[in-house]
C-alpha cells in the first residue's frame, strides 16, 4: 500500500535544474506543492534561483533528493545512470522520466524504447514516462488555457504508478492522457535515434 492510499502526502523531488527542471519547479510552486530540487552541484550554488521560483522549492543534495517518493528525472539522457547509482535499490519509488534520447543511436540502448532502457537502471523502481513532450518555454506556463487544461502524456508498465502520477498532474493543473505501456503508447513520446515520436512538441489543450 502506498502513501496516497494511507492519505499520507507523498514527497516529491526534481533531479536536474536546467530549463526543464525549473519549468517543473514552477508548476509545483504555482500550486503551493513542496518539492526538493537537486543537481550534482552543491545546492548553495542554485539556492537563489530556487528561491526566485517560490518558497516551497527546496534546494538539496542528490543524496537527499532520492529519498523522495516520486522523483522527476529532468537531467540529460546521458546522465541518468549517474542518478540511478545514488541508490542501490529504488523499490517503492516512482521515477518520472522526463529525459529525451534524441540523437542516441538505438543500438546503444539495445534497440529498446528509451524509457525501458532508463527503467533498467533504476532497479526496483516504477517508471513513468511523462512531462517530456513539451519544450520548457511551454511547460513552464500556467496549464490553464482558455478554459481548458494543457495535456501531459503519461506512459508506464505499472498501472498504479501511472495513476498516481496522473493524480499529481491534475493537482498541478494539467490534463493527463495515458498512452499505455512504455513499448506501445510510450513510443509516441520517445525519440528514436534522430526521429521524434509523433506526439513530441504537440501542445494540446483538453476541455471538459
Amino acid at each position: 500500500m502506498n502513501k496516497s492510499e494511507n492519505n499520507v502526502a507523498a514527497s516529491y523531488a526534481i533531479i536536474g535544474f536546467g530549463k526543464i527542471g525549473k519549468a517543473l519547479a514552477k508548476a509545483f510552486a504555482r500550486k503551493g506543492i513542496e518539492v526538493s530540487v537537486a543537481t550534482t552541484r552543491d545546492p548553495d550554488s542554485f539556492t537563489s534561483e530556487a528561491a526566485a521560483i517560490g518558497p516551497g522549492i527546496n534546494p538539496t543534495t542528490l543524496a537527499e533528493a532520492v529519498k523522495a517518493d516520486v522523483i522527476f528525472l529532468a537531467v540529460r539522457f546521458e546522465s541518468h545512470p549517474a542518478v540511478a547509482k545514488a541508490l542501490p535499490d529504488w523499490h517503492g519509488k516512482i521515477i518520472v522520466d522526463v529525459t529525451n534520447a534524441y540523437g542516441v543511436p538505438p543500438e546503444k540502448m539495445g534497440e529498446l524504447p528509451s524509457a525501458r532502457f532508463v527503467a533498467q537502471a533504476f532497479t526496483g523502481g516504477k517508471l513513468v514516462k511523462g512531462f517530456n513532450h513539451l519544450g520548457a518555454a511551454i511547460l513552464e506556463q500556467d496549464p490553464a488555457v482558455h478554459g481548458g487544461k494543457r495535456v501531459v502524456f503519461l506512459a508506464s508498465d505499472d498501472e498504479a504508478a501511472v495513476a498516481e502520477i496522473g493524480t499529481l498532474a491534475e493537482k498541478l493543473g494539467f490534463a493527463p492522457v495515458k498512452l499505455g505501456g512504455l513499448s506501445e503508447g510510450g513510443l509516441l513520446v520517445q525519440a528514436h535515434g534522430n526521429t521524434w515520436g509523433q506526439l513530441i512538441f504537440q501542445d494540446l489543450v483538453k476541455f471538459d
